[in-house]
């Protein structure tokens, strides 16, 4: 399995940051694991970046109008599919997703491979527009970003953010209206072409009947006429079913899941689950010491009352003198007094010498067989033995620094839990003001040094004694030293 590419620069590591997530995300498509899909996603990533920078550098030392490609993230989309494609033709067609290794045999996957001319309006157009405005396009409609996030990030004026995608629109739309026109097709094809240019010029106009008809048999006038109507909703699902082919639709709806999720995750008012965590747990913990304090308070009380019930001298001498008095406050007060402190558990046994009246402490103690027992339980709950064990069983956390560039960092997080899961929560903390930019195979959600990674719908359950690992991309300044308290479900992980 290759290795992820080492971006040149921060601005090549932020790139890689956002089209990594989604070509994982186009590859758990395709395949019938995430094994799999983490395996076709680093494949197609690491053959999309060569292509991508071997076309960058030919461009540089050539002259005149640049070759025509796609944006970054579609094309690293498409070396995805031809990545799927290499593996049904070398037999590993078994990784892949049943439905699409119908669709790889199929003609349907033949038209993106096939004669230029051939190939579906959406793919052809998005070709031929200059690379920034292809790339707004394909973040503002397909990956669902918020339009002013992409106009900054491709350096326009946030003001004017709104013409300038409704410009590109139109962009996109004479190309694809100039490859329709230069497609192959038959005289009936032909004849609807000028009438299917102005009915999807107008929001208001009404698709004549025999134009609808004809739509609906004809797959190429079908494609032309989504690509070429801009209004009505319909350019996502274009863009994304002809640029990627299949899955298009699927992978149009997750990349709008996931950019709710990132909005949803930056915003400030967004909680702190490590820290809702850790209140949690103060509060039960609050609630127990609680209970316990008040079940000493009603022992005390019982003894008490024993003490002066009517008969008895009422000293303290006459109650610890007596078996009949002092059997119900050893007996009571065995089970709950040791469990509050459970720190001084073996010193418990002394208040029961010390006031007797001759000042031994073996005189109680060898009379009684309470005190023995008492401490015996006190010392099991006082150590935490196997409460400590448990915590320092539940998992085992292995970092791994993959790459590490100028002000950027690729690692991966390996768990191993010892009890079944039926979903998991890691978490942890830096120590020198890293951030984290991009994660794959969780979500996550930071604040301040404190990083939460959440399962993803895939990879959710995880067998007794399994491992659970997810990777991810981040900045760092001056030192990058590994991460510590490592977590797994609010229980602490040792290191492996």
């Amino acid at each position: 399995m290759p290795d992820l590419p080492t971006p040149k620069d921060a601005a090549e590591a932020a790139l890689f940051s956002e089209c990594w997530d989604a070509v994982l995300s186009y590859a758990d498509l395709c395949t019938s694991g995430s094994t799999a899909a983490n395996q076709l996603a680093r494949e197609a990533f690491a053959f999309g970046i060569r292509e991508a920078r071997a076309a960058e550098d030919g461009t540089g030392r050539g002259a005149g109008r640049r070759s025509s490609r796609l944006p970054r993230i579609p094309l690293l989309l498409t070396a995805v599919r031809a990545t799927a494609a290499a593996w049904e033709a070398e037999g590993q067609g078994h990784k892949l997703d049943p439905d699409l290794r119908l669709w790889l045999n199929s003609e349907k996957a033949a038209r993106y491979t096939g004669p230029p001319l051939s190939r579906p309006i959406a793919l052809r157009g998005l070709r031929d527009m200059q690379e920034q405005d292809a790339t707004l396009l394909w973040l503002a409609e397909v990956e669902a970003l918020p339009l002013h996030s992409v106009v900054r990030r491709q350096g326009l004026d946030p003001s004017a953010a709104v013409e300038e995608l409704n410009q590109v629109r139109g962009l996109f739309r004479d190309r694809c209206h100039r490859n329709h026109l230069d497609t192959p097709m038959s005289a009936e094809c032909r004849s609807y072409v000028r009438l299917l240019d102005a009915v999807t010029r107008s929001n208001s106009a009404e698709t004549p009947d025999d134009l609808s008809r004809h739509l609906a048999t004809c797959v190429e006038c079908a494609e032309a006429a989504a690509c070429l109507r801009l209004h009505g909703g319909g350019l996502p699902a274009a863009l994304a079913g002809g640029v990627i082919g299949w899955g298009g639709l699927a992978y149009l709806e997750r990349r709008r899941r996931a950019a709710e999720v990132r909005l949803g995750a930056g915003r400030p008012d967004t909680p702190d689950v490590e820290a809702e965590t850790g209140r949690a747990a103060a509060n039960r913990a609050r609630a127990v010491r609680g209970g316990l304090v008040a079940a000493a308070v009603m022992v005390s009380a019982l003894a008490l009352a024993v003490s002066m019930t009517p008969g008895d001298s009422g000293t303290v001498n006459d109650a610890q003198g007596g078996p009949t008095d002092s059997t119900p406050v050893a007996g009571s007060g065995a089970p709950s007094l040791p469990t509050v402190a459970p720190a001084t558990s073996a010193a418990r046994p002394a208040p029961d010498p010390t006031p007797s009246a001759d000042g031994t402490p073996s005189a109680s103690g060898g009379e009684r067989p309470d005190p023995e027992p008492q401490g015996t339980s006190s010392s099991t709950a006082g150590t935490g033995e196997t409460s400590g064990s448990d915590e320092a069983a539940a998992c085992t956390v292995a970092y791994k620094l993959v790459n590490q560039w100028p002000d950027g960092f690729q690692a991966t997080v390996t768990v191993t839990t010892v009890d079944a899961l039926d979903t998991w929560r890691i978490a942890w903390s830096f120590r020198n003001g890293q951030r984290v930019d991009q994660m794959w195979d969780a979500s996550f959600a930071q604040n301040g040094s404190q990083v939460v990674a959440t399962a993803a719908d895939y990879n959710r359950s995880v067998p007794a004694g399994g491992s659970l690992s997810f990777g991810f991309l981040a900045s760092w300044q001056d030192t990058n030293t590994a991460p510590q308290e490592f977590s797994l479900n609010g229980q602490d992980c040792a290191k492996g």
